[in-house]
Formats: C-alpha cells, structure tokens, sequence
C-alpha cells in the first residue's frame, strides 16, 4: 500500500511554499522527508516508562515502508499511554555538516496517516528542542518549548487518510531557563499525551519549516524529456528540468509490469537524475516523472522511458562508477566558479580548494573517458582558472573554503583559519598542473588556458610558509590578520607530501630539497613528537618504521600506517612510482602496502564491528554517526565506520581486492549505498547508520585514481609539467649524499 501521492491527486490541501533551487535551500525547511535505513530512522529516539509503551527498536523509532506521503518511506508511531507511565519519540533533523543552522518559516507543517481514527485528545503532546534531550537540558545554549496538544492543530484524525497539520511557531512557548527560539530548532518531540490505555498508530511524514502558501498557484507542467539507462544492478532515470519557483520535488514512479505505477522516490529541485537500484541484472522497469509543487500537487506525469538491467564486464563496471563519481564535479559544482563543492548536501556557497583541484583532475579523466567532450572541458578550466585569478590569495596561496560567487575566504574552521592554506592550495596547484599538460593542444582556449594557470603556479609563494630562510619546515597557514597563529608545520608521513614536492618544484619560490629531510622526514625532536602525538604510537616516530603488521612490512608511516587518504591525496597527480628516498625504495610499494595493511586489519577485525571482512575494508578519513573521524586501522580511530573511498581510491595498489570490496558494495548493498554520484561516503554496519552526504575530497580520489590504475592518464600528464622533474633530479642529488 503506497498511500499518498494516490490521494494527493484528489486532495485540495493547503500547505507551504519554498522556492526551492538548490539543497542549501530545501534544508532550511526539511526536518523531515525519507529514511536511508529501512528499518529505523538513524536521527530519532524514543523510549516508555512506567506501563505505558513506545513501538523502537534500539531506542531508535520504526520506519514505514507501505504507507508513506513522500516515497519511499516515513515514520512510525505506536505507543499506549497509561496512568503513571510516559513516553517520549524524538526526530531529530539530519545532522551533516555545513548545514545551515537558521530554518526558514513561520509555521510547522507535518503529515499524519491514523490507520484507525484517532480523536484529538488521545493524540500526542509536542515538543520543540534545539538539542537532543536529557539531562543537559539545562546546558547552554539549549532550550525547549512547553508541551502543545497535537490535538488542538490537528483535531479529530480519520483513519485512512492523510491530514496535514499547520501549527504557528508563534504557539510554542518557552518551557526552558532560556529562551527557545524556533528558527533553531533540531528536535522534535512527540510525548505521552492523554493516558487513555489504547494502542494507537501515527504515520509521520514530510515534516517541515514553512510560510503560508500563494492562493490559486498554478499546475506544475509534467516533466520532459525522460530517458531511461540500464546498469549491472541499477537504472538512471533523468529528464528535463521543470522551471518554476514553486517546484518542491520530483516524485519518480516506475513499473515492472508495464500497467501500475509505484512511487519509489523523490529528488530535489535542481537535480533531474534518480538513481534506481534493482538489485540484480536482467530488470526490465518502466519510469515516469512527475513535479510535485511546495503544495504537494502533482503535475501529470511524464512519458514513460524503459530501460533493462543486465551483467556488467569489470571493465564497464570501472567505467560506470568513474563516471558516477565524475558527476558530482560536472553536475553539481558551484555554478559560478566552476569550483567543487565542500559536501552535498551542504552550504551551497562553500567551495573547496583542494576537493577542487580532485575535481579538475576528475575533469580530465570525464574528458579521456567521452563523459565530456574536450571543448566542455576546456569550458570549465576556464571558468575555474577566472575565478582562482580574481579569488583572495595569501602571499599566493588560496584559503581552504571560498565563497562560490564572490570568491572571498570563508572561515570554516574559525576565525584563525581566515588567511592562505598552503596544503588545500597544493591539492589544487596538482590538479591544475595536470590539467596544463592535458590541455596543451594548439587551439586557441587551450594555450591561454596553459599561460593562465603557469601564471597562477608561478605565483604560489612557496618559501613565504616557511617562515624564515633557514626554517626546517613548511607550514600549514598564515593570515594576514592572525599572521602565523595557526603555526603547524607540516611533518610526515601523512597526507602532505604533495606540498613539499611542489614547493621544491617551484621555479619562482622554491625551497631547497634538503628541506625534504629536515621538515617532511625530519628527525628533530619536534619531528619525532608530532608524529607520536597524533598517532599515539612510537613505531614511525622518526619516519621510518620498520615493523610489520598483519605480516606485510612497512618501511614509512606512524603506526600501522594511518588512514588511507595518505596514499590517495599526494598521489593523485604525482605517480609513487617515481619517488624513493633514504626510507623507501618505492612509495608506490609503501602505499600499496599501507593498503594490505588495512585490508588485514579489517579482516582480522580486533574490534569485532558489524560488516568488516576481506571485501568490507578502507578505513580512511570521514564523517561517520558521530562526526568527522580519522579512520585507521588501529584501536584508537578504528569507530566502526567504513569509507568506500579507502578500498576504491586504492586500485593501483589493491586492483584485486578493490575490484571484490566494490563488488560487494555496489552489488550487494547497492541499495543502501549507490546513488546518482557514486557510492555514497560512509556507513557504520554496527550502528545502522549511511551517510547523507558525498564529500568533495572523497569521490574524486575513486575517478583518478582508477584511472591511474587503467591507464595512468593524471599520473603521466602531471609528471610531463619539465618542473617535476627538475625536482626529482636535485632530490634524488639530496638523497644521495
């Protein structure tokens, strides 16, 4: 049973408006909408005391996969209220970062479904928090409003239909020592209302921040253009924008008999892509498409688009997750810039310096594949290249963030972290040095292209963050404002290398080689105590290690060799196997063995997490349930979370168990973790969380760097840049004394 967008077409309701364009937006109003897990909703709590009862499952509420409003899923409420009992339920906005704190509206709106009829004074009391509850409740900043009755909104709920409920902000009262202010709110709480000892059922759904509607707004046009794509397990649906500001979503709806139509999903205003999951090869499914405006009224449906699944060879199955990776810098990059996004969803105006230079190395790869064709990407070098030459620059280095439309620094990290990051600048500086030598043909656009961005290369003062002329070090940032406040220098192994290699390229500001092994594999006692300090481990303090792990030896790296990032970021442009030094004969073999390690480790699972095993493995850094984690094969930063960008970004090194830990991603938990850019970032078996979001410095990593293992396309055009191997020359002269 598909309740909903069945009866959505002969319901006259009022509701809300947004004008929603992009994801920024559509956050400010959503508390609500769908389900990632099919069985609880990650972001909820509940829990009864005393004889009253709560339907969870690990204190989690149950999600509703037959009666929804939105497909494909909504919320569930049973419980049973008896005297000298309580319960509460809880619903939590998704948590991801750069979200924007501020909602936007006056009124609350949800959905509710009652499957037997429900009087207004048995349904639950509610609650407003900017925190989840508990004893902190006290703590500031958080607040809390006083208990509403549902009822008094909602009135008298009929079975079998869905009922919207408005509710003015301006009726939730303050019930805390400080003030609740609404415009933050994070949770909201439904509550042991009227103890009258019956077992009721509430289905909730599209839960929302909003203002009153325009009276008598228009139809919305059916979608145009739908075509329909078939894959090894799943089918990408995509069509024409429909141009309105009172788009809300698009409702997609397929059919396996060629008669019924079902609901399966909705996408946002601003992305005309859906991404299908089948599950097995072989699928033949019809699709239409309809837009659903801020009202929830459906606009007709489009015309239907067919498409059949079938077995993909491992060569088409690399082509399709490169290119599904690929579209997450096309297609949904800042329009302005060109630049990459920090996350989707996000902050629509963060860009990332250095998930943007993935991004253009990615470029090149959509190029060399035919995603693009080269004019498109000559287009947005282009455009990217005009933003970084008006872009702030320190001493000419770019800030980690920038705002996408004007180009200004934006402070993520605080108000230190407001001046020029060397490291996110060589990320971007490898990407655009490989783009130089890609793009070097004799048209036109294309040699401006290479005399625009040797001129933006040629720039960067490398020697400005080493301080001083005699310093061992290159460090991490400096600002105008706070000059060196932010004194990190930059010491390996880890991630970083990259920003050595380029400063000793440099032909305008560089820095002697030797720094390579007074800074990077320094030796010094502030060395030695940086790489203890973020490890917690003594093996690889002095760079160097030695030891051997799981049985695999690892000749450089802190511990058992960190998260897996530090293999992939320096190594995207710059190929390991050109580089060896006092410590190791090959950082190519370093790396590749830095990866078995974390395969064995996995394996071995000493933490004994739920979903790890020989085709479960990649631990690298990521959001995970709990915030941004480090992952890494050791006790301290192993959470349970699995990153898809460790195991995949690592095909140089592991192509066989990279091809199997895909595989098992995408064939068997494809419809957990497959979506329209790829695989999504992260998902933690143990605790039943997947991630909401994709990272700009995650998909790229996996388009390049199985690239680099097909055919060594971003390897060979950023080591052909002559600066590079000048520098190898005079470090391999440093290394040999």
């Amino acid at each position: 049973m598909t309740e909903g967008f069945r009866q959505l077409g002969i319901l006259a309701l009022c509701l809300f408006p947004s004008g929603v364009l992009a994801n920024t937006e559509y956050y400010r109003h959503v508390v609500f909408d769908n389900s990632l897990p099919a069985e609880t909703y990650f972001y909820s709590e509940g829990s009864a005391n005393g004889p009253s009862f709560l339907e969870q499952k690990n204190w989690r509420l149950p999600v509703e996969t037959r009666i929804f409003l939105t497909p494909p899923n909504a919320i569930r409420l049973q419980w049973e209220s008896q005297p000298d009992g309580g319960w509460e339920a809880e619903v939590r906005i998704v948590n991801f970062r750069n979200r924007l704190p501020e909602f936007s509206g006056h009124n609350l709106y949800l959905w509710c479904f009652a499957p037997q009829a429900i009087s207004a004074n048995d349904l639950p009391s509610l609650v407003l928090s900017n925190t989840s509850e508990g004893l902190q409740v006290a703590e500031i900043p958080a607040a809390f409003s006083e208990p509403l009755p549902l009822g008094k909104f909602a009135g008298d709920l009929p079975s079998g239909r869905w009922v919207q409920v408005r509710i003015p902000l301006s009726a939730f009262h303050t019930g805390s020592i400080y003030e609740f202010r609404p415009e933050y709110l994070r949770n909201v709480i439904f509550h042991q209302g009227r103890a009258d000892g019956v077992r009721h059922t509430l289905i909730i759904d599209e839960i929302r921040i909003d203002d009153d509607p325009p009276v008598n707004a228009a139809t919305l046009p059916a979608p145009t253009n739908l075509h329909a794509v078939g894959y090894d397990r799943h089918v990408e649906v995509r069509w024409n924008p429909v141009e309105s500001s009172m788009l809300g979503r698009y409702v997609i709806y397929r059919s396996l008999d060629g008669r019924d139509f079902e609901p399966v999903g909705i996408q946002w205003p601003g992305t005309q892509r859906y991404s299908d999951f089948l599950g097995k090869p072989g699928v033949t499914a019809q699709y239409k498409v309809a837009a659903s405006d801020t009202q929830y009224r459906l606009s007709p449906m489009s015309s239907a688009a067919i498409a059949t699944t079938r077995e993909f060879s491992d060569d088409e199955l690399l082509t399709m997750l490169q290119e599904a990776c690929f579209h997450y810098y096309w297609e949904a990059s800042d329009p302005h810039s060109g630049m990459a996004r920090e996350n989707i969803p996000g902050d629509d105006r963060i860009v990332a310096t250095g998930a943007s230079g993935f991004g253009i190395a990615a470029l090149l790869v959509g190029v060399d594949r035919g995603f693009i064709t080269r004019e498109q990407g000559v287009d947005r070098m282009t455009k990217i290249v005009s933003f970084l030459e008006h872009a702030q620059r320190y001493h000419g280095a770019w800030s980690h963030y920038m705002d996408g439309s004007t180009g200004k620094t934006m402070p993520v990290f605080g108000m230190f972290d407001n001046g020029g990051d060397l490291v996110e600048t060589s990320f971007l500086m490898q990407g655009l040095l490989a783009a130089r030598q890609y793009f070097r043909g004799k048209a036109g656009p294309e040699q401006d292209l290479y005399r625009r961005v040797t001129k933006l290369w040629e720039s960067v003062e490398w020697d400005w963050y080493r301080g001083s002329p005699t310093s061992d070090f290159i460090y991490w940032h400096w600002s105008p404002q706070w000059a060196r406040q932010i004194h990190h220098p930059l010491i390996g192994f880890n991630e970083v290398m990259i920003t050595y290699l380029l400063a000793m390229s440099s032909p305008t500001h560089g820095v002697p080689a030797e720094i390579y092994y007074s800074g990077w594999a320094g030796q010094s006692k502030t060395a030695l105590e940086y790489r203890a300090g973020w490890s917690g481990s003594t093996d690889g303090d002095h760079y160097s290690n030695g030891h051997t792990y799981y049985g695999i030896k690892l000749d450089v790296g802190v511990g058992t060799g960190g998260p897996l990032f530090f293999t992939h970021y320096s190594y995207l442009g710059f190929d390991p196997h050109s580089l060896h030094d006092r410590y190791t004969s090959s950082y190519f073999e370093n790396n590749r063995n830095i990866a078995l390690i974390n395969r064995a480790y996995s394996i071995a699972n000493p933490k004994h997490y739920a979903g790890y095993g020989p085709d479960a493995w990649g631990l690298t850094a990521s959001d995970g349930p709990g915030g941004y984690v480090p992952h890494a094969p050791d006790d301290a930063s192993d959470k349970g979370t699995l990153t898809l960008t460790g195991a995949l970004a690592s095909f140089p090194y592991t192509p066989e168990a990279s091809m199997a830990a895909f595989k098992h991603y995408y064939r068997d938990l494809g419809a957990q973790l497959w979506d329209i850019y790829g695989p999504r970032d992260a998902y933690n078996p143990g605790q039943e969380w997947t991630s909401t979001i994709y990272m700009g410095l995650n998909q790229a990593p996996i388009a390049v760097m199985i690239e680099n293992y097909r055919t060594g396309l971003v390897w060979k055009n950023f080591i052909a840049n002559p600066e590079i191997g000048v520098m190898l020359q005079k470090f391999d002269a440093v290394t040999g004394k």
